[in-house]
Formats: C-alpha cells, structure tokens, sequence
C-alpha cells in the first residue's frame, strides 16, 4: 500500500478545515452566508473506481474448472472432509449439491477450482492440481454457460494445466503482465469462486516475492499475498491494478491468515506455451543434485559471500559427470548469471534449451574454474537434481 495517498489526504484535510473554517469565519463577520465548497472526488474515491473498473474487465475471463471422476465403488468419492460434517453439511448441498450417481459408477464432483481465460479458442490456464484425477473437466464462464473442457497438458513441477473448450460466442481473454516487475506493497486484486462461490474479488497488497522452500511444487518463485485466497480460488489470476494477471493463485498456509502463495506469470507464460504445442513441459538438465549454502560452509570452501549453490551429488552419464564436475564444488555463475542461490541454479537451468552449450564458473577446491558443457533434456527426477 502506498504511504502517499494516507499523508495527501491527510494534508488536504488540513488545508480544507483551515481554508474553509477561515472563509467561513470571513463570511459570517461579512454577514453573508458562506458558499458551498464544490464537489471534489477525494483519492480514495478514485481507487475505488480503479478495483471496480479492473474487477469488470477481468471477472468475464475468470471461468469455474469442475471436475467429473469415474468411481469404481458404488459410493460417490466424497468432496471433502468437512462435508460430511452435519454443521457444513448443509453449506456443501447448497453451493454444490449432493454427488450425482450416472451410470458406470459416474459421479459429478463438487467444483472447487478456478481458470482464466487466456486465448480466443477457448484455452483455460488453471492449477495441475484442479484437475489431477480427473475424467473429465467441465468450464462455467461468469454468464454461467457451461462447456465440457479438454485437458490439453499439465506440468505438476509448477502446477499449472491447460484446459481447451469449444466456445461459441466471442471469449474475454485476460492480459498477461510482468511479475518480474512487481514490487512490495502494490496492489493485488485475487479473482475466483472460493467455496464454489462464483467470481469474488478479494483485495490485498504484494506481501513479498521470490518465495522458495514452500513445499508446494518443485520449482517454487512464488509470489506472496495478504488478498484472500481459499478453497476455489486455486487457477484463479492474481491481478494488478491495471487489470493485467501478473500471477496463478495456487495455496495458501492454513494455519496463518494472510498468507496466500501465486505462481508469477512470467514463469507461467514459459510453460503454457509449451504445454499449448506439445501437450508436456522440457526442461534442461545438468546432472546435479544441489543444496542451500549456509555462511559458514561457503567460507569453508573459499566462496566469497552466500551465492552459489554446493553440488550434493553428480549424476554418471550427465553433462556435469562429462565436464568433470565433482561433490562440494560450487557453481558460482551459470552461462554469465550469478547463481543466487540454488533455486535460482534450478530455475536457470530448467529455462535453458536442450542443447544450448553453457559455462559454469565453480569453486573447486577453492580455485575459481569455468567449464563448459552442453545440456541435456531433464528425466523425471527428484526435484532439487537438475
């Protein structure tokens, strides 16, 4: 939140007490009445515009993701824990109705999960884990039309998929921003149907960026927020003031308040286009397995500062093994780029192209060395091997 609007307005009361206290005491002396001060839109009138005039352009591209499940029992997969609570029982059968039995054992699922819209031919971006498991997918648009959906590709490593629907009328696609330029304290406007209430705005404020270590999903730079975030709004946008998604709200930490986590659209625009042209995500792979380097050790080992990420382990047979890479070496800068830390190695070398020759600056031994090797096309491993 800015600390400017708060001070303007508060000097503009003080020059309008003092200022028309004044004129009045003039007036009253003069005997005739004082004029009535024109009409003026004070500051937070205009941002109050400003978080309609976005929720009207973006609600139209934020859509409901269901789900339906094939069960192989005779009883409905349950939607959830608290639902057969008696004290929620009542709240589940009025947004979501009981499960509906077909033939086959088909069950409709309750729908907890949230899209946006992001191309004209109907391609929804949700949360992989908005339609893990599931049989089929169904898209409700805010003019509650209802379209059965396709799931076109899924990368669970950032926990995003995409759906496509057949529409038949013209879409509202929604405008992807910049998150690299996001800063703390700007606002943040939360779209979704949390607890299947469809198409809430919650406001907030950037409580921070680059969040890792969260245990959400292999590669985390996620986005944090104090806009509400619940059950519903998982694949719903996280927007800006210009009404542009500069994230993917994808979970929240259910012992705090406050806290909700989004995935930055700019790591997302990387891994819809692929997911768009080849239904999955490929990723660079060094070979490495690589951990946090405390203070103490990078001293140990000659690194200056905390920057760099230790090698744990070398994988044999990877470009790492081939270069000549070794346990307790530490890349210190990848292809030109100082190494952060290692989440942010990770995150380099999974956005590099397979094939691309690369150098490594290293300390080993606690000699500086550059090496040079060609990355390779990342298996499906552990999530800190890269």
């Amino acid at each position: 939140m800015s600390f400017r609007t708060p001070g303007a307005l508060l000097i503009l009361a003080v020059v309008a007490v003092s200022g028309g206290g004044g004129y009045g005491l003039h007036a009253l002396l003069a005997g005739r009445p004082s004029p009535t001060p024109p009409a003026t839109l004070p500051p937070a009138g205009g941002l109050q515009a400003a978080f309609v005039g976005v929720a009207e352009r973006v609600r139209p591209s934020v859509v409901n993701v269901g789900t339906v499940q094939i069960a192989n029992t005779g009883k409905a997969p349950s939607p959830g824990f608290f639902s057969e609570d008696p004290v929620f029982k009542d709240f589940f059968d009025r947004y979501f109705g009981p499960a509906r039995q077909g033939t086959r054992g088909e069950f409709r699922l309750p729908s907890l999960g949230s899209g946006v819209i992001i191309d004209k031919r109907g391609d929804v971006l949700t949360n992989f884990h908005v339609v893990k498991g599931a049989d089929g997918v169904t898209v409700r648009l805010s003019s509650n039309r209802e379209y059965r959906g396709q799931i076109v590709g899924t990368d669970v490593k950032t926990d995003l998929a995409v759906v496509r629907f057949q529409p038949d009328a013209e879409l509202t696609v929604a405008v992807l921003g910049d998150s690299d330029a996001l800063k703390v304290g700007e606002w943040a406007i939360a779209i979704g149907n949390p607890f299947g209430l469809d198409q809430t705005v919650t406001v907030g404020v950037i409580s921070a960026t680059g969040r890792s270590d969260v245990g959400i999903s292999t590669y985390e730079n996620f986005i944090q927020t104090d806009a509400s975030i619940n059950p519903g709004n998982s694949g719903g946008p996280l927007v800006n003031l210009r009404g542009e998604v500069v994230g993917i709200n994808t979970a929240i930490v259910a012992s705090g308040q406050g806290i909700g986590f989004a995935i930055p659209v700019n790591m997302v625009k990387r891994v819809i286009a692929q997911l768009v042209e080849r239904g999955k995500v490929t990723r660079g792979y060094l070979g490495v397995s690589v951990q946090p380097l405390p203070e103490e050790l990078a001293r140990s080992l000659g690194v200056p500062g905390t920057g760099g990420a230790i090698i744990g382990h070398v994988y044999p047979n990877s470009p790492a093994a081939g270069a000549g890479l070794a346990q307790s070496d530490v890349i210190v800068t990848y292809d030109g780029t100082a190494v952060a830390d290692y989440h942010h190695l990770q995150r380099l070398v999974a956005e590099t192209d397979v094939g691309k020759r690369v150098s490594l600056d290293i300390i080993h031994n606690r000699a500086k060395q550059t090496v040079q090797l060609r990355i390779a096309e990342a298996p499906n491993i552990s999530s800190r091997t890269r």
